[in-house]
């Protein structure tokens, strides 16, 4: 069976070896834990956000950035594509792992989930669990992991902690807009998942989102990053599932109570309270869906040009 982290140890080698080349900075602590900094204390930039969202999708994703329009306006896109979605998107990048350890606070991603198991009934659902003697995880925090934290990720994954590797970037830095962006193909396979369908069928996964321009506040990144798949992702699924087309009005982000509005807006009208929003909300903007057994294609949602432009600050 693919190891994810067997896979993405190797993206993290080459990431920690040539740290420099890529605006990042290599650490090693003193109880042999390896971390990579992308964007705490260094500049990153799209290399380093590219490789970034490689890890956060165990390697099995091609990650590929460029320069498109919104309305006139340039701006970077990414564009993800897998051939593993279930795995790939729900089995390492969904950032299900909430590290917690004293005073340090990240959410982790990557395929470090597959062997702590977090959460666990996502691999019961997907039928996958990674094992693997190194752990490689991607933590979204404006700090780097002291030792301890670094400790608890390794007796989670049931790993050495000097076989632990972190991948570390704020949401307000340039690879922190691009690792969230590149989520844009597991937003529609996790809304899926979360709809009850089984995700194992989708064969393969592409999508593209816009990168948004970085903020200076986090709560402002946040807003603006998510908002790049909520209103201008763009995804087209491959599958074997005819009952497909009972979920089809389901999956965009447009069916969501609170759409329409920039995600800080909504935030704040739910007083920065996670648990007040409609999380169908997290969803990409539209999708096709090309049903192989059948041999038909559907469409469903829309870009909002409008609220993604507004969100990242251009009206």
């Amino acid at each position: 069976m693919l190891s994810v982290n067997e896979l993405a140890l190797d993206i993290f080698e080459e990431l920690a070896e040539y740290a420099e080349e890529y605006n990042a900075a290599f650490h090693e602590l003193d109880n042999g834990a390896r971390i990579v900094d992308c964007g705490v204390s260094t500049r990153g930039g799209y290399l380093a956000g590219k490789r970034f969202t490689e890890i956060c999708m165990g390697g099995l994703g091609e990650v590929n950035i460029t320069l498109g329009r919104i309305n006139d306006i340039p701006l970077p896109f990414i564009e993800i594509s897998t051939d593993f979605p279930s795995i790939a998107c729900l089995g390492a990048q969904k950032a299900g792992w909430t590290v917690n350890v004293n005073k340090y606070f990240a959410m982790g991603s990557g395929p470090a989930r597959a062997l702590s198991l977090k959460p666990k009934h996502t691999y019961e659902v997907i039928d996958y669990e990674d094992e693997f003697d190194y752990a490689v995880i991607a933590l979204e925090s404006d700090h780097l992991p002291n030792a301890s934290v670094m400790e608890k990720i390794a007796e989670a994954c049931d790993v050495d902690v000097a076989n632990t590797c972190a991948v570390v970037a704020p949401t307000a830095s340039l690879v922190g807009s691009i690792q969230v962006a590149g989520r844009c193909v597991e937003t529609a396979v996790y809304k899926l998942n979360e709809l009850g369908f089984d995700t194992r069928t989708i064969t393969s996964g592409i999508g593209t989102a816009p990168i948004a321009p970085v903020k200076k506040d986090g709560t402002k990144a946040m807003g603006s990053t998510n908002d790049a798949t909520i209103y201008h992702g763009s995804i087209v699924l491959t599958m074997k599932a005819p009952e497909i087309k009972d979920y089809l009005e389901k999956i965009p982000s447009n069916t969501s109570r609170g759409y329409g509005k920039p995600f800080y807006d909504i935030f704040k009208e739910a007083n920065f309270d996670f648990y007040q929003i409609d999380t169908s909300l997290f969803s990409p903007a539209e999708v096709v869906i090309n049903e192989l057994s059948e041999g038909v294609v559907y469409h469903v949602g829309r870009v909002n040009p409008e609220v993604t432009l507004k969100s990242f600050g251009f009206l």
